[in-house]
């Protein structure tokens, strides 16, 4: 499958599953252990994950044995309840993606009516809480807990209490019914998918209170109208090859059509929200993962290709914000310490950040940034400074709009136009603590050095003393025990030289 743009992204202390598991290549084992997996799982089953196996231990199939339900080992000590499409080895489906077990004989999956996973070990526990008969996986991997049959129709159909596709990760696949209570989530926590009332929505969560909204789809209702009060829309990823928005009914109120539009597919359709806060669509060619639609298409669109305090001019790649810092491992040294506090130290009434300015730069998504009129450049940094939840402002000279970042500064476009000006806050406690720690690690170092030295000077006088002592006692015994007069001057003498040496360098 084809990756995300070379982008960089901060990642969160609770980390979601698929960063990790993207990690991993196909293993040729799959397909062979899913075909001796059940079709359906009843009340009573349990297992446990199986040491000696390295990848998926399959659990549950569907019919045509394209999908399978089970144990996705991770980081080789830790275990996730997935479900994979077979020929690709590609989970499209995790039960817990924020908490992992462990791959342990002590991590217990048992179907008593509700699906459950424990490890006593870490505490954790999930469970899907119904009080089903089965539980079985669908021919387009929609997992489900089913019970009973439904007879008020005089239709043989069993009642679904729960299902996986109620639940995505980060993937939607054919036929998906994605509501405007569901979120898609990509596999770093940092970006979402989520409906409004007439549109599809990307955003960033940047380490600040509110999510900041960076592309926005709005229903072009060219077939069918929004009728406000008549239910909110979902989405649908249908297997003619684009994205159907829908209100009520089977006629879409809008179509984001892919390149396979209408084109005839054998294999399986996703729509994926990517890591670098992408939303991009694939289909299953036989043998590989097809790039089919991608909704932002220039990098520098991307809600933060250059990382934090980084510059992205289209056509030049990616740059710093601080001309002094060069982009290391894809950040800007200059970057500091996220804070909810970006106002002066009340003890000192002096500021706790040093202001960054640069010429030439421009907001992203400007169309969805919060922004205010002001007459000049002055008072538009005035207007952030004195703002604790203002992390930087841009200024545009010609229109008057002061843009206001409300989050952790992120990356900026590059423009040519020096009369859009930015004005950008950096804690002072991330250059103080690398010097500080810079300089810990030097006084360590050179206090071990010297601890070195006097040892080696230690030890150098003691084989000195004992040397001395030796030929001293080997002088006494040729001359019966009776020093006579050059041998004691020429001992001393020699000792006394090499002791002075041995103290010089000290």
């Amino acid at each position: 499958m084809e990756r995300s743009f070379n982008s960089v992204t901060r990642p969160i202390s609770a980390q979601l599953l698929f960063l990790l598991i993207t990690s991993f290549l196909k293993w040729p084992c799959t397909e062979a252990a899913a075909a001796s997996a059940a079709e359906e799982l009843l009340k009573g089953f349990e297992a446990t994950p199986n040491p000696s196996i390295p990848f998926f231990q399959p659990l549950l199939n569907d019919s045509s044995s394209k999908f399978s339900f089970g144990f996705l080992r991770v980081n080789s000590t830790q275990l996730a309840l997935a479900v994979l499409h077979v020929p690709s080895s590609e989970p499209l489906w995790l039960a817990n993606p924020t908490t992992l077990s462990r791959w342990s004989d002590r991590t217990k999956v048992f179907f008593n009516g509700s699906l459950v996973i424990s490890d006593p070990r870490t505490r954790m526990f999930w469970s899907t809480e119904t009080q089903g008969d089965k539980l079985v996986l669908l021919n387009n991997s929609n997992l489900q807990i089913q019970k009973g049959f439904d007879n008020s129709n005089n239709v043989n159909v069993p009642t679904v209490l729960w299902q996986s596709f109620d639940f995505p990760t980060n993937t939607l696949v054919e036929t998906q019914n994605f509501t405007s209570t569901m979120t898609l989530l990509s596999s770093n926590g940092l970006y979402s998918m989520r409906l409004g009332n007439d549109f599809i929505g990307l955003y960033a969560k940047f380490d600040s209170g509110s999510d900041q909204i960076y592309w926005k789809h709005k229903a072009l209702q060219a077939k069918a109208q929004i009728i406000e009060g008549n239910g909110p829309i979902h989405v649908q990823v249908d297997p003619d090859g684009w994205l159907g928005m829908y209100q009520n009914g089977t006629t879409p109120v809008d179509i984001e059509s892919f390149n396979s539009f209408q084109r005839s597919l054998d294999g399986l359709l996703m729509v994926r929200l990517e890591p670098d806060g992408n939303l991009k669509a694939y289909y299953w060619s036989g043998s590989s993962w097809v790039l089919d639609y991608v909704a932002i298409r220039e990098t520098c669109d991307l809600p933060s290709p250059c990382g934090s305090y980084g510059l992205c001019t289209p056509g030049s790649g990616c740059s710093c914000l601080d001309n002094s810092t060069e982009l290391s491992s894809g950040e800007c040294s200059s970057s500091g310490p996220y804070s909810n506090d970006m106002c002066s130290d009340p003890k000192t009434q002096k500021n706790d950040f040093k202001v960054l300015r640069r010429g030439g730069v421009e907001v992203p998504f400007k169309e969805w940034m919060r922004y205010e009129t002001t007459p000049s450049l002055e008072e538009c940094e005035n207007a952030c400074g004195n703002n604790c939840s203002c992390y930087g402002a841009v200024y545009n000279n010609a229109s008057g709009f002061c843009y206001i970042l409300d989050y952790p500064i992120q990356t900026l476009l590059g423009t040519g136009d020096d009369s859009k000006v930015g004005y950008f806050k950096i804690k002072e406690g991330a250059n103080k603590k690398k010097i500080n720690s810079g300089l810990g690690v030097g006084v360590g170092l050179l206090g071990g050095a010297v601890l070195c030295l006097i040892g080696a000077v230690g030890f150098g006088s003691y084989k000195i003393w004992r040397n001395k002592k030796r030929v001293n006692r080997m002088l006494e015994e040729e001359t019966g025990g009776v020093m006579s007069g050059p041998y004691k001057d020429l001992g001393s003498a020699s000792f006394r030289s090499i002791e002075m040496c041995s103290s010089g360098h000290r």
